[in-house]
């Protein structure tokens, strides 16, 4: 008797991309590209998550990405006053304080970080979120973030296909030699402010736009993770989402996690990538009895784990 499943398997293809703990990754975009990037962390893997902080649409990602690799500051001009504090356009509120100096102080120093890791770096990931784009009206000004201002100050648009292949495709082939591998995710949470039909549209842009960046570019290897498709087609189902019911839920996103593991790893990565989970949960043991001499045989244990991590990383 046939065994019957009840799930539609989206078949993933690595399309020349391998990871390994010497690739350095920097991971841009959506809250999704912040998720993974934290399980990039708890994997032991060297990352940069989101300089500028959860950015969502194209264009907003792209200039993020000049201003980092061409170090390029932001200044007064870019900063605007709401309800007691300063923020830039360009960044995440995360970034917001409560005089302009503080403001520049810290998006400046997330910027000079990542320029300096970008020096570096073989690997990107990139997660788009939304086609729907924030233009400041009178200054044309793509906008990052709102930051709860009225919106009657700007113009919302749907970028257009055409719109995000040419900013992107000119991105690419200034992009350093050293940017081997390019990973790009559509993220599997839904934009219900732009309507159930505004966010099928959107989505439906991005996936055109990737499709016709995947390939080999000015020496990049590109190619497309399907996490908006596992998302909805395997794990259809209201038990793999939040009490929002749009964002996933932890099953949902570690799932997701795995298949992009397997998709890109080799079983020697994987390996490591246990032993770090492993030791990132045993780091997180907190204590009843710290002096108790089984918290004693906790912490050798811990270090002999990580001891032993470290000669992995050493030989990969």
């Amino acid at each position: 008797m046939d065994k019957i499943v009840f799930q539609t398997a989206v078949p993933v293809n690595a399309g020349g991309v391998n990871l390994c703990h010497a690739d350095a990754v920097a991971l841009l975009g959506s809250c999704f590209a912040d998720n993974m990037g934290e399980r990039f962390e708890m994997a032991a893997f060297d990352v940069l998550r989101n300089p500028f902080g959860v950015l969502y649409n194209p264009m907003s990602i792209a200039l993020c990405l000049r201003h980092c690799f061409d170090n390029r500051e932001i200044t007064k001009d870019d900063l605007v006053l709401q309800q007691g504090l300063w923020h830039s356009w360009l960044h995440h509120s995360s970034f917001s304080d409560s005089t302009p100096e503080a403001c520049l102080l810290r998006c400046n120093a997330a910027i000079r970080r990542a320029h300096e890791f970008l020096s570096h770096c073989s690997t990107l990931v990139i997660t788009f979120g939304t086609a729907f784009v924030y233009k400041q009206k009178g200054t044309g000004r793509v906008v990052g973030n709102c930051h709860k201002i009225p919106q009657q100050q700007f113009v919302k648009t749907l970028a257009t296909v055409e719109d995000i292949v040419s900013e992107w495709q000119h991105l690419i082939f200034a992009l350093p030699a050293h940017i081997k591998q390019i990973v790009f995710t559509v993220s599997p949470i839904r934009h219900w402010a732009d309507g159930a039909h505004g966010n099928q549209l959107s989505k439906a842009t991005l996936l055109m736009a990737i499709e016709r960046l995947v390939g080999r570019r000015a020496g990049h290897v590109i190619t497309y993770f399907p996490a908006y498709e596992i998302m909805m087609d395997e794990l259809r189902d209201y038990r793999y989402y939040a009490d929002d019911l749009l964002h996933p839920n932890a099953l949902a996103e570690k799932i997701i996690w795995q298949r992009f593991e397997q998709t890109y790893m080799s079983e020697a990565t994987l390996q490591i990538i246990d032993k770090a989970e492993q030791l990132h949960r045993m780091s997180q043991h907190r204590p009843f009895f710290p002096d108790s001499e089984e918290y004693k045989k906790h912490k050798d244990k811990t270090e002999q784990l990580r001891q032993e991590l470290q000669r992995l990383l050493a030989k990969e």
